[in-house]
Order: C-alpha cells, then structure tokens, then sequence
C-alpha cells in the first residue's frame, strides 16, 4: 500500500483519488480552499441557487466508469441524469431562431434546413462527418492514452482539408473553415459559438476544433439535477466512501523531492507530509530545481496556447414562473458590441425558493481576464439575454457578477482551461499527466486531457492508471 498526497479537490483529482484509493492505497487530498469541486461551484442566496462552473455534462459515459470502477452504486443511483432536449436554441445577429435536437444528426440537418434555408442542413452535415475523421484520428491519443513522448504527430492538423478541383485548400483556424466551407454566417456563427463556449477564440483556434460540436452533437448533453454542483458532491462521496482523507485550508507550497523522487509536500505552515507518490491537480509553487519538476513540456500547468480566455458569468434571480416553451439552454449570437451569450434555465425546484421565481445564468467568454469593466460587460451581456428570456428586465429581483477573478481566487487561475486540441504545433496541448520527476503526477484541467468535466475525470482515469500499472499502462478502455 503506497501512501498518495493529492494536491486539490478539484474534479479530476478527486478522480484519480477514488481510483486510486480502491487499488489499495493510502491516500490524502489536500485542498487549499474551504471546499471541493475546483470550478465546479454553486452560488445561493434568497432560496436560489446557480451553477457558477460548467453548466452541463457530455460524455457522460466517463463518470459512469468511474462509479463502476470505484464502488457498487452506478452514477445513476448517485445523480439524476436529464438529458437536455432541445439541445440548445440559438438566436442569431438577424434574429433567426433554430432549436437543434439533442444527439440527432438528422433532426439538426432538418432543423437547420427549416430554418436557415434549404442546404443549410446539408452544408453543416458535411462539415460533421469532416469533424468525425478529425474525431476518429485524434479520439484515442487525446483522451484515453497517456500523452506520448513524441507530439510532433499531434501537432499536424488532423481537419481533413477540402477538395477543390484538383487542389486541397489548406485547413488553418476554426473560424476560417466557418467562413468558408458553411458559406452561411449563421452556421459560421454556429460553429464559432461552440469553441467559445470551451473557452476558445474561433479566429485562432485550431480547424481540429470541429471535433467540439461533433462531440455534443453525437453523444449529447445532459443536465444534474440539482446542478451540476451534485456531479462533485457524489465524487466528492465516493472518495469518502473509499476512505480517501481530506484536509481543507490547507495550501501546498512545495513538491518536496529525495534520492530523485518525489518524497511528499510541504504546507504554508511548515508541516510536511510524505508520500510514495504526489498528484497534483493544481499549478505547483517550486522553490527549487525547478525544471526538474515541470511537466515534459515545460510549462507550469498554464495554458500552452498563449490565449488568456476568462468567463463572467451572471447570476439572475427572477420572479415568476418559467413560462412554457422555454428551453434549458440559449446560445445568443455576438450582434455588433454585444458578446456571443449562453443563458441556462433550468427547470430545477432544487435552484429556486419556489415555483413562483426562477434563477438564470448568463455566461460569456472573455479574451483578457483582466482590465476590464466588468458591470458595463455584464449590463451587454443581460441586454443579449433579453432575446431567450422574455420581460427579463421586469422580473429581476437582483444579480450577481462573477467574474475571472472569482475564478482565481477559487481555483488559483484565473483562466479555464479547455479541452486538448491536435494541430496548431501543440500549442493547444495542455501539459502531460507525468512529471519529469519521478513520483509526481499531473491530474486535471490543466493537464492532459484538458479542462471540462468529461476531460477532467479522464485525466483521473489515466493518472491512477500510470501509478498503478505504470510504464505498462496503455490507457483506458
């Protein structure tokens, strides 16, 4: 039995905890703020509660092997699943409207089709099944391998290029591909909207980020009942359960190191405690050798890309009742200084003080984190809102702006990190899960998978399977 220090308790540590903890090992989560969960947090105030982290689950499926791997109650005995149908409304700059279906190829060609024109549905399928090859290359080293030594194969750009004529046009950015194979600045609007909600900027974002929507759009989205604030709740309870300690407020400062490995970590206050093996899931502070213990491609568990993309989410509690046609999720389009909005309302008892009131979030990606007016962003930000939610204005009792710097102060970064993406040089390659110094582990957003809650328990997933099989481990199947 090894002895295990975890650093954070955030989705992807807890993870490989819980794994980690049924292979029969000893282990201790340390977690420098009050709670668990990381980004996945909830607001309340007034009887109203708000997810101020993801909003939704895809690939759920990853989360149902965790609970199988690590107990006898299946996720669904844990949480309640919905899935959201429609999947998501958008509203365009020109105020064209379109519900797409939850996991239906055909009903979003059909849905498309009627509402954009005849073709449209057809252009954006095409564009799918280019998405799946990307897909398909990219599925098994990106997510169910641990990264390997060499990433000059995923550097290369996995977006199958477009025929024209005898020629094949070169595959760049994400919003370049919009532009030019949709032909409609709708569906480029479309396709723009699900990077950003990943935390991308299409205009620089690899083509490779057709694999997003593919990826919504094959396997779904779902919602937890009671928020998604229950997800971490029920990790946060298996880890228990499998006896994984928890110590909160308790900030590391160092991964202390003997004889060339990894010994345990030392605490603001000066305490230490040892270990067999450290797992990080958050940016480690090193005060020494410190290129020893950096993840293989040298950066600190910060985003490789050189973006720095925020979100400000605003918490919106209204009076009276959800009227009958609204839809869980609407994607408002950017429409001149108006930014590109995600408005959730779901229709949840658990997040209101009852049936005459309704809360709502509103969420938007910001390129900078810092130096902005965040009030006047959010007062763009409702204006935009007013599209998916009628008399928003005169139902609102009062908000709450949460913005990067909420982030920060709950998770130490003040970005979020997104999902990997092949292509672009790596540059969209987060960190690997195997530090250069051996015993020390990288789980989490900011390693490889990538950020997202399904990317996160993946991370989980390989870290437990590089500790307990070691260099035999392939990686998940």
């Amino acid at each position: 039995m090894a002895r295990i220090v975890v650093i954070g308790a955030g989705l992807g540590a807890m993870a490989a905890a819980a794994r980690l903890a049924v292979a029969g090992h000893r282990v201790t989560v340390y977690e420098s703020g009050e709670t668990y969960g990381g980004g996945v947090r909830r607001f309340t105030r007034d009887g109203f509660g708000f997810d101020t982290g993801p909003g939704l689950l895809h690939l759920p499926a990853v989360y149902r092997d965790l609970f199988v791997k690590t107990g006898k109650q299946p996720l669904e005995e844990c949480v309640t699943l919905c899935q959201v149908d429609p999947a998501s409304r958008h509203v365009f700059a020109d105020g064209t409207r379109v519900d797409l279906p939850n996991a239906s190829r055909a009903g979003t060609v059909a849905a498309l089709d009627a509402a954009l024109g005849a073709g449209a549905g057809e252009r954006w399928g095409e564009f799918l099944v280019r998405a799946r090859e990307a897909w398909d290359r990219t599925r098994r080293p990106l997510l169910e391998e641990p990264q390997p030594a060499d990433l000059t194969p995923l550097g290369r750009e996995p977006y199958p290029a477009l025929k024209a004529g005898l020629l094949r046009r070169p595959t760049t950015t994400l919003a370049r591909v919009g532009t030019r194979e949709l032909r409609d600045p709708r569906l480029a609007a479309l396709l723009d909207s699900y990077a950003w909600g990943y935390g991308f900027d299409p205009a620089t974002a690899p083509a490779a980020a057709a694999v997003l929507p593919y990826m919504e759009q094959t396997f779904g989205s779902w919602y937890v009942a009671g928020g998604m604030r229950a997800l971490a709740e029920a990790v946060y309870e298996r880890c228990v359960q499998r006896r994984v300690e928890f110590v909160f407020d308790a900030h590391v400062v160092e991964v202390l190191e003997k004889d060339g490995k990894a010994c345990g970590v030392e605490l603001a206050g000066g305490e230490t405690a040892e270990a067999d093996h450290v797992v990080s899931g958050a940016p480690v502070p090193l005060h020494h050798d410190e290129d020893r213990v950096l993840p293989p491609d040298g950066a600190e568990l910060r985003p490789s890309r050189g973006e720095a993309t925020g979100r400000v989410t605003v918490c919106l509690a209204l009076r009276g009742a959800r009227e009958s046609g609204a839809v869980h999720r609407t994607v408002v389009h950017a429409s001149g200084d108006l930014p590109t909005v995600t408005v959730l309302r779901p229709d949840d008892p658990e997040l209101r003080p009852d049936d005459a009131h309704e809360s709502v979030t509103v969420t938007a990606t910001v390129r900078t984190v810092g130096g902005r007016d965040w009030n006047a962003f959010a007062g763009r930000m409702l204006r935009q809102a007013e599209a998916a939610v009628p008399g928003l204005r005169e139902r609102l009792l009062w908000q709450e702006v949460r913005t990067p710097e909420h982030t920060l102060r709950e998770t130490g970064v003040a970005e979020v990190p997104g999902p990997a993406l092949a292509g672009a040089g790596g540059r969209y390659l987060p960190s690997g899960n195997v530090s250069l110094l051996p015993g020390l582990h990288f789980a989490g957003g900011w390693s490889h998978p990538g950020g997202g809650l399904a990317h996160a328990g993946m991370s989980g997933a390989l870290v437990a399977g590089l500790i307990v099989e070691g260099a035999d481990f392939r990686g998940s199947q």
